[in-house]
Formats: C-alpha cells, sequence, structure tokens
C-alpha cells in the first residue's frame, strides 16, 4: 500500500476525556457572500456552537415531570379571575374549565395570559423564513461550522447536529405566495429550491434530499423593544415567560434560551418567597402576597434582560427588511452600539441558578 498523506487545519493526539473535550470546543463561525456564482469569505471567528432539536430538548423536559402533569390537546381560549375566590379561570376548547392559584403563560407568541395582562399584540417582519434537517445515512462531509452564505435578498444557514444530521435554514423577504405553500411540505421544498437555484450545487442537493415532514414556513413575529419598556408583564399571581414575554425574530439564535432563562429565574424568585415543609404553611391571602412580590422580582430581574435581545433582533431584521439603502444604514449605525462588547456578546450573561 502506498503512503496516505493528510492535511488538516488543527491535530489533536488522543481521544481521551481532555483530547475529546478540547474537539467539541473547536468551533467557528463562517459568514460568507454568494456574488455573481462566486463565494467569498467575509468573516470566520471561533465561537461555542451547539446544535440540538428542539422536539428532543422538549422530550427530555418533559421526562422529568411527574406523570400526569402535562395536557395534551388542551388548548386555553379565554382566561378571567373569580372576585370572590381571587383564582385563576381557565376555559379549553372543548368546554373544560380550569381553575389555579398561581398562572404562567409560556403560551407562544398568540398568548391568551399575555392578552389577559394588556399586553399589545406582536408585530410580523416582512420575512419568512423556511427551516428543516437533512439526515446523511453514509455521514456528510461538511466541518462542525456554522455557515451563513448570503445571496441576494436571501440568507442560508447551515450547522451540523452529528455527522449524519444537519439543520439548516433559508431566509427571505416575503413573497405572496407564502400563504399558499406554509402548510404543503412538498410546496415548501420547491419554493426553497426555486429560491436557492443560483446557490452552490452541495446546498441544492442538501435541500432536495432533506426530510420533508421536517420542514417549516414561517413568518417572524416580534413584539416591539419600546413595548416591553412599561409593558405589564404580571398582575397578581399572573404572568408570562417565553415567548408570550417577548417574542423575538431568530436571528440571534436566542428565543429559546431566553425562555429558559426565564424559567431560572422565576423558579428562584418563587422559591425564594415560598415556605418549605407543612411547617411552614400560611393563609392564602399572605401567600398570594408573596407570590405576588416574587413575580415581580422575576419582572424587574428580566425586563432589561429582553428588552437588550429583542432591540438587537429587531435591528437585525430591520436591517435584511429595509427597503432603501438609507434606512438599512441606519439600523446598522445604531446594531453598532449593540455590538461593542462583540458579535455575540449577548451570550455572555449569565442568569444565575436555581
Amino acid at each position: 500500500m502506498g503512503s496516505k498523506e493528510e492535511h488538516h487545519d488543527i491535530v489533536i493526539v488522543g481521544g481521551g476525556i481532555c483530547g475529546l473535550a478540547t474537539a467539541l470546543a473547536l468551533h467557528r463561525i463562517r459568514d460568507m457572500w454568494l456574488h455573481k456564482n462566486k463565494l467569498q469569505v467575509t468573516s470566520c471567528r471561533k465561537e461555542e456552537l451547539r446544535c440540538l432539536k428542539r422536539s428532543d430538548l422538549i422530550e427530555t423536559l418533559a421526562k422529568n415531570l411527574p406523570t400526569q402533569s402535562i395536557h395534551f390537546g388542551c388548548q386555553i381560549v379565554a382566561v378571567e379571575s373569580d372576585p370572590i375566590t381571587s383564582l385563576h379561570v381557565l376555559y379549553t376548547n372543548d368546554g373544560a374549565t380550569i381553575k389555579a392559584k398561581v398562572l404562567i403563560g409560556c403560551d407562544g407568541s398568540n398568548s391568551i395570559v399575555a392578552k389577559s395582562l394588556g399586553l399589545q399584540a406582536p408585530k410580523v417582519f416582512p420575512i419568512s423564513v423556511v427551516r428543516g434537517f437533512t439526515s446523511y445515512s453514509d455521514g456528510h462531509s461538511f466541518d462542525s461550522h456554522f455557515i451563513r452564505l448570503r445571496g441576494d435578498g436571501v440568507l442560508l444557514g447551515r450547522l451540523p447536529v452529528d455527522e449524519k444530521l444537519v439543520y439548516w435554514f433559508v431566509g427571505r423577504l416575503s413573497p405572496s405566495q407564502d400563504s399558499d405553500v406554509r402548510k404543503v411540505p412538498e410546496l415548501i421544498k420547491e419554493f426553497t429550491l426555486e429560491t436557492l437555484r443560483e446557490f452552490p450545487p452541495e446546498v441544492i442537493e442538501m435541500v432536495k434530499h432533506c426530510d420533508s415532514s421536517s420542514l417549516s414556513l414561517t413568518h417572524i413575529w416580534y413584539r416591539a423593544p419600546w413595548h416591553l419598556i412599561f409593558a405589564n408583564f404580571w398582575q397578581g399571581t399572573m404572568t408570562v415567560a417565553g415567548d408570550a414575554m417577548h417574542v423575538m425574530g431568530p436571528f440571534l439564535g436566542q428565543g429559546g434560551s431566553s425562555g429558559l432563562e426565564d424559567a431560572i429565574v422565576l423558579a428562584r424568585c418563587l422559591s425564594q418567597e415560598m415556605p418549605m415543609g407543612p411547617e411552614g404553611a400560611i393563609r392564602d391571602r399572605e401567600l398570594r402576597r408573596r407570590i405576588g412580590r416574587a413575580m415581580s422580582k422575576y419582572v424587574n430581574e428580566r425586563r432589561l434582560r429582553v428588552m437588550r435581545l429583542s432591540a438587537q433582533s429587531y435591528l437585525t431584521g430591520s436591517v435584511i427588511a429595509a427597503s432603501s439603502w438609507v434606512k438599512k444604514l441606519v439600523y446598522l449605525a445604531i446594531l453598532v452600539v449593540f455590538l461593542r462588547g462583540g458579535p455575540l456578546s449577548h451570550t455572555n450573561y449569565d442568569c444565575g441558578s436555581l
């Protein structure tokens, strides 16, 4: 056999704990621009990135809850408060009624609980996003880099989940026919392939052979940053978290992360006010007062964080959606203020422990 020669940027000798951990830490973000069928690398930087399927995360969280604590297929259509008992009364789409002492709305961008608190309705960006997964039975040849490839009014992102599965998304200004194709996977694929017709062959093949059942086409909703300044995020023993509180565009990749931050901060604030064990039992009125105090602390702690994320996400989306270069430059100039600590400085945040 002849000798085999390989070329790599980095070689790690040893596959023990240290070697494997070091290999997992060497991730990069690579930005490229597609112009007249030629690719140009505009930036490449080292950052820690991890990709996982949303369904895997949800299933893992759900498995750690007590059995029968989740009611599937139960959609809340209205919420009101009982003036006598101070209980929250929830009405479901199948005619059932649920009463609760404490109500936490994590019901997404179209939150019924947020409406009950008087929050203004989210707005929509004139941008649509197609997301999907592609599985390679024999393994793919992509590096573990997060690739962002910009074309004429189109942004493609690609990030491997593991050695056989790749996550990707395609964002573009929303055409009028979006509503006609968003519920039919094959039409979404056809629409996406037409959008990417000038992109490299490996991108075309990735979309062409994707898992059709994983495809989704959605518009981007956001809660205006200026609405978050004085928004009433809690009332009595009712509050909101996650997208119900601060739905934002996916431009920063922090929507799910900020929802996890909400959960940690809210749980910590509640636990600090709750009595421990039967010896700490208190009357309902005092309990409601303590819960209200905990929710007030939670909202005060989260407000500046979600305002910063929402503002940066809004500005990033506005740069993409702006119809004129003048508007783009204005948005970019304001965005520079948020990037003084680096392009991913918003991820350097510690919400504390439980």
